[in-house]
């Protein structure tokens, strides 16, 4: 009753806290606010610490969203987690989790951004190895020393902004734009948002991270860990905008997207396929942040937040009446035996897809037809569409395998949509994901604004949504002739599903290379010439030098009669000379 007691407390304290801010939010947004507080942590003689927090709509609006997931997701583990011993434990991990990302969303500083946003990086890696077994091990490492290549870069604009005097980086974002200093701190702001939001080529450790309990993977990937670094370039928008970083960052967003897509398609566990998903939306929202419409960008990483916690939450409940089997292939006729879970995973499944009127399609059709509306080049262009297609694709893949059809798995199952503390969790999220879209509008556009195309342009995102639906339906209704067509191109499909063989580089030869390059050095370095030169060389010479002082302090008379007809010997050699 104890463990219980924690799971509410925390659910209506973040509850709470989420509808503070929300409504703090609106008022900021009415009214145009701003809050920049300074509190003076400690100041001795000339030295002060000072603690820097920013409030506007964009920070207390996240927070709210972060706060209203994390409290439906705790909710949810009380059942999900019901028999674990250490379920105290795992909320306070997430209640950590929760709180350094409200501390980076608040942080206008980079020193207290480098404190969230190495907490993420900490409390995720203890969350992914949370199932104590060698592949959440190893998945583990590969999250931690691929975010770590980020919280490097971090440190180094740390270092760099010592040449302004101050860390609050929101006073020098705008008239010191074109200045070499803040170039090279763009570049390094933009490697450490890459790497946490997995953009190639540092995606492999996304879906690793599935190895994490399905609570947190809702966490994770639809508010917290993976929007950590959209929403750092958000705020630093300013500084790369119509560079020649942004075209990079479009051309490496742009190819997430499409390779994240792909690999949805020929992917068969569960939670892989979704987090897939993910990476594909946090692609779009690189993609439209690097040709400038910030604004854009956080529509939708609000809306995905919402159907994509959802669509985790039912996964995660289909996992457990599954006995814990995550291949697709196991599934099958799902709508008949779970039609309340079903219907949830559908609503989600049909907001990514952008259907009209769900959370989804009001910031997703609204970025293709600024997309369409944009300067860019026929390739970027072509890439966005079909990545819209693949979404639907897979997601149309997914609906196939799972819900609809026979039932593939073990006839003696108790399959039921009886976990009634998950399906209010659930439930919680699914009225924002129907409606979250049309209030966000609302909130963030507020000015009614047209968007001018021609007809077919305008029904572009429609045409592709419907098309790949179409061609994921009829591809994968031939299930076993497919399977075939697959292992006649064996190469191509382990290509494209093992996401461009990136686990494998960056796995192989980046982590292990740098860790065995690392191995060398201190071979060499540290305990090679550095040890014989340095440590080792001294103790030889201190010990001889030593020894021959302990010989010449021996109070022997032969040895002060040499020492003095030496000493008479050389004082006569200098008279004679």
């Amino acid at each position: 009753m104890y463990l219980l007691s924690v799971c509410v407390i925390s659910f209506y304290f973040l509850l709470s806290f989420s509808v503070v801010f929300f409504i703090t939010g609106l008022y900021f947004i009415v009214n145009d606010l701003v809050v920049f507080i300074e509190w003076e942590v400690l100041s001795l003689n000339s030295s002060s610490i000072v603690m820097t927090v920013l409030l506007d709509w964009m920070s207390l609006t996240f927070m709210s969203f972060v706060l209203f997931i994390s409290s439906m997701v705790i909710y949810y583990s009380d059942d999900y987690m019901h028999g674990d011993e250490n379920l105290n434990r795992f909320i306070i991990l997430v209640l950590m989790f929760v709180l350094s990302m409200v501390f980076l969303i608040i942080s206008p500083n980079l020193i207290s951004i480098l404190l969230g946003w190495d907490g993420l990086g900490l409390v995720s890696y203890c969350l992914v190895i949370y199932y104590q077994n060698v592949k959440s091990y190893n998945a583990g490492m590969i999250t931690a020393l691929t975010n770590r290549v980020g919280d490097v870069a971090l440190l180094l604009s740390i270092a760099w902004m010592l040449n302004y005097g101050s860390w609050n980086y929101i006073y020098y974002l705008e008239f010191m734009k074109g200045d070499f200093q803040m170039t090279v701190i763009a570049w390094l702001v933009v490697l450490a948002a890459m790497t946490k939001s997995a953009q190639i080529p540092f995606s492999s450790w996304l879906p690793a991270a599935m190895a994490a309990p399905t609570p947190v993977s809702a966490l994770v990937h639809s508010s917290t860990l993976v929007t950590a670094g959209v929403y750092l370039l958000i705020r630093f928008n300013a500084l790369f905008v119509n560079t020649y970083l942004s075209k990079l960052l479009l051309l490496f967003s742009v190819l997430t997207m499409f390779m994240a897509g792909l690999g949805a398609n020929y992917e068969y566990d569960l939670k892989k396929i979704i987090a897939l998903s993910t990476l594909s939306q946090l692609g779009l929202m690189m993609s439209i942040l690097s040709m400038g419409y910030y604004d854009l960008a956080f529509f939708h990483l609000l809306t995905h937040a919402l159907f994509k916690a959802l669509l985790f939450m039912c996964a995660g409940s289909i996992i457990h009446n599954m006995k814990n089997t995550q291949d697709i292939r196991c599934m099958g006729g799902l709508v008949m035996m779970m039609p309340l879970t079903c219907t949830c995973f559908n609503i989600a499944n049909l907001a990514l897809c952008g259907m009209p009127f769900l959370a989804g399609f009001y910031s997703k059709d609204l970025i293709l037809e600024i997309v369409s509306l944009s300067h860019v080049n026929l390739l970027i262009y072509f890439l966005y569409f079909l990545s819209t297609g693949l979404t639907v694709c897979y997601s149309m893949r997914l609906t196939y395998y799972s819900l609809t059809g026979m039932f593939n798995f073990s006839s003696l199952s108790s399959i039921s949509d009886c976990y009634w503390v998950m399906l209010k969790g659930m439930l919680g999220l699914l009225f924002l994901a129907i409606m979250g879209g049309s209030m966000l509008s609302w909130l963030i556009i507020p000015t009614p604004e047209m968007v001018c195309l021609p007809p077919l342009m305008k029904l572009m995102a429609l045409i592709v949504s419907l098309m790949g639906g179409l061609l994921g339906y009829e591809i994968f209704q031939f299930k076993i002739s497919w399977d075939n067509k697959v292992l006649i191109n064996y190469d191509l499909t382990n290509f494209l599903g093992n996401m461009w063989y990136m686990p494998t580089i960056s796995t192989s030869y980046l982590n292990y290379g740098s860790l065995k390059l690392g191995y060398g050095i201190i071979k060499i370095v540290d305990q090679g010439w550095n040890e014989y030169f340095g440590a080792q060389s001294i103790y030889q010479f201190s010990s001889n030098f030593s020894k021959i002082n302990t010989f010449l302090q021996f109070n022997n008379f032969k040895i002060y009669l040499i020492m003095f007809i030496f000493w008479i010997m050389l004082l006569l050699v200098l008279m004679l000379l």
